[in-house]
């Protein structure tokens, strides 16, 4: 096995804090990826998989174990001779393989689909572990299978998107099933109309001077929907502190539609949809006041009315505003908007840990819910 002088987290995440591991591993190929991860698991010491480490916030002690960094890349199209009779393109992506740098390449080949996830920071395979989304998309939506590695066997299989019980940032994969994600497939629309999808967010159908539900060439969409991200920190730029972050760093909450009655009438509320996961804790004060706080409840078999809220909101009007930082830390509300902890320069992970213990707590006294992270966090605490 191959390897690499340590570098810190700081160096392999973009929110750029975090000590370093005991070793790092490259996988360049497939191939090396499948040999790698067989070879950690078979050695039973601790190892961590990461690719763009743009949902990784790691402490400042380290990882004391190996990291597997994924770098393996490429994209191939797959013979599917029923797909194309309907005008879909079916493409095989390599789970190294730069997310928007693949979004990029499709919209210039025609190929509807997942033009409204660009920017979107990291590497393909991470994209089914929490279904990423955007702008009234999501993976979900164009993910045929994957190829994973089961951790259990040992043996490389092909998993349907149906099988991964996709829901709002969730999956199988998320939840506790273990092993690699070596490549994904993907069916996209190749009408050759030049179209994107149906536009289904308010936010970006405004940008595009359009209605809901309008399609528009595949280039304008993904140029309006780079704009929006940029104007909130959420495409990578060095020389911007506002996108030294985990992109959002909360999920929105999902509550009974009973509870969100009692909010305030402007807190903005939107329909669950199906598979979506319970992703805030509703608690009582009483239960705050002795300091409990149960398990995110999940949706199966729910009969309640579920409606999802707008983190985002619930932290501005817990009078958390843009830009507030603690004194003395290192770590602040993003400047353009209050859903992401921004690294101003010199952060430390405690300084980001500190700071969404704040948020939550404020959101926690203020409405009785319990903002879940969305970022993968080792070694803190929130």
């Amino acid at each position: 096995m191959s390897n690499t002088t340590p570098s810190t987290f700081a160096t392999l995440t973009t929110m750029r804090v975090g000590g370093a591991p005991d070793e790092i591993v490259v996988a360049h190929t497939r191939d090396d990826l499948v040999q790698h991860a067989l070879e950690l698991w078979g050695a039973g010491e601790p190892w961590l998989l990461l690719g763009g480490g743009s949902n990784t916030v790691m402490s400042d002690d380290g990882y004391p174990g190996t990291v597997l960094l994924v770098r393996n890349n490429g994209v191939d199209r797959v013979i599917d001779q029923l797909l194309e009779q309907a005008q879909k393109v079916r493409i095989r992506v390599q789970a190294g393989q730069d997310w928007d740098r693949l979004v990029e390449f499709c919209v210039s080949q025609g190929w509807a689909g997942i033009e409204a996830l660009s920017g979107i920071p990291g590497l393909a395979g991470a994209a089914p572990v929490q279904n990423i989304g955007a702008y009234g998309a999501e993976l979900s939506d164009a993910l045929h299978s994957i190829e994973f590695l089961d951790a259990e066997t040992g043996e490389a299989v092909r998993l349907s998107a149906a099988e991964l019980e996709l829901g709002y940032r969730t999956s199988t994969l998320k939840r506790g099933r273990e092993g690699v994600v070596l490549s994904i497939d993907l069916v996209l629309d190749a009408s050759g109309d030049g179209r994107s999808a149906p536009v289904r967010y308010q936010q970006l159908a405004s940008a595009l001077g359009v209605e809901i539900g309008e399609r528009v060439p595949l280039t304008e969409l993904r140029a309006a929907v780079l704009g929006l991200r940029a104007s909130k920190g959420m495409v990578l730029d060095e020389g911007d502190h506002d996108t030294w972050s985990a992109g959002s760093f909360f999920t929105n909450p999902i509550v009974s539609e009973r509870f969100a009655r009692e909010l305030p009438a402007d807190a903005p509320r939107y329909p669950v949809e199906a598979g979506d996961e319970a992703a805030a804790v509703v608690v009582t004060f009483e239960q705050l006041q002795r300091g409990e706080v149960p398990a995110p409840p999940t949706l199966g078999g729910a009969t309640q009315a579920r409606v999802k809220l707008s983190a985002a909101w619930l932290i501005e009007h817990a009078g958390v505003t843009i830009g507030f930082r603690l004194a003395g830390s290192g770590a602040a509300i993003s400047s353009k908007h209050t859903l992401a902890i921004t690294n101003r320069g010199g952060a430390s992970a405690a300084d980001v840990a500190q700071l969404a213990r704040f948020v939550v707590q404020r959101v926690q006294q203020e409405f009785g819910i319990v903002l879940v992270p969305e970022p993968n966090l080792y070694g803190l605490e929130v």
